[in-house]
């Protein structure tokens, strides 16, 4: 779904908002279904939950980066609804995906309740700016429902926490505990956030829950002291090259693929790029469409 433009105003008037329904059905099922190729079912993890005992070792242990093996979680960071938000909440179309994660959290696993924080710590090596100006976009999308029993994030309202100076990015345990907000959705909603909102990560309320989530997160491109991913380390992993040869020329930019028309682009960079990633389609960057055979 198209993200209102009041949507988007309001993660600047309040810090975040929450969209119930932009994933579609279909994509959501596909990307449902491919989570079990990563993570156990939670009836599985749940029967025997010393068999997968390596997500009792902290609470980011549920983390896994993009790449992933199916083409159906590989094309939600790039569903073209998220690039335009993106676009219209950066106002420019030269947008970088900078990050791109999975997160699996299951009941009891470990203590998932955290201080509230900001997430800039590791998004930028300086700070944002109180204007919001140069702000970045992150994103978590759910895929699955998150009820108040789910471990729902919670999120503090800017209007709560302007009086506390951006530099400081932690708080003591409970100092917004009457003005933060529960983050809850059915699987297909999608948060939006600042990096300057305090926010925090906080524990299932009943057994048996589990909690399946993608962050994606976006920044202009040329705002070098923004960042927290880098693209090349992580394109020697499986399910790289098919992403990219499924993604149009416009998904493959936001990971800093060279444009059409780029220099970079030559009779032997063509060529070998064509080696390096089989059955990609590269005449918008110049490369000749193939011949058709006679009858």
């Amino acid at each position: 779904m198209r993200i209102p433009d009041e949507k988007l105003a309001e993660v600047f008037d309040q810090g975040f908002t929450v969209v119930e329904g932009f994933l579609d059905k279909t994509t959501l099922k596909d990307a449902q279904d491919a989570l079990w190729e990563i993570y156990p079912r939670p009836e599985a993890y749940f029967a025997d939950p010393q068999t997968y005992a390596k997500f009792t070792r902290s609470q980011f242990a549920g983390l896994r980066f993009f790449p992933y093996p199916s083409w159906a979680l590989n094309k939600v960071p790039v569903y073209p609804d998220l690039i335009d938000a993106a676009e219209r909440f950066l106002q420019t179309k030269e947008v970088d995906c900078y990050k791109i994660e999975l997160w699996a959290k299951y009941a009891g696993a470990i203590d998932y309740d955290q201080t509230h924080h900001r997430d800039y710590d590791n998004h930028t090596i300086v700070v944002p700016r109180a204007d919001q100006v140069m702000p970045q976009m992150t994103c978590f999308i759910l895929l699955s429902d998150v009820t108040e029993l789910d471990g729902p994030t919670k999120a503090v309202p800017l209007d709560k926490s302007r009086h506390i100076p951006i530099g400081i990015s932690q708080t003591k345990v409970g100092d917004f505990a009457a003005d933060e907000v529960a983050v809850t959705g059915p699987a297909g909603s999608m948060l939006i956030y600042k990096t300057d909102v305090f926010h925090r990560g906080s524990n299932f309320q009943a057994p048996g829950r589990s909690r399946f989530v993608m962050p994606v997160d976006f920044k202009a491109r040329g705002w070098r002291w923004q960042g927290k991913l880098a693209w090349p380390n992580q394109a020697i992993n499986p399910g790289w090259k098919q992403a990219m040869v499924n993604m149009t020329p416009r998904q493959r930019d936001v990971f800093g693929w060279p444009p059409a028309g780029d220099a970079y682009w030559n009779d032997q960079t063509l060529s070998d790029v064509a080696l390096r990633y089989p059955g990609i389609d590269l005449t918008p960057y110049g490369a000749k469409a193939p011949a058709i055979a006679e009858a």
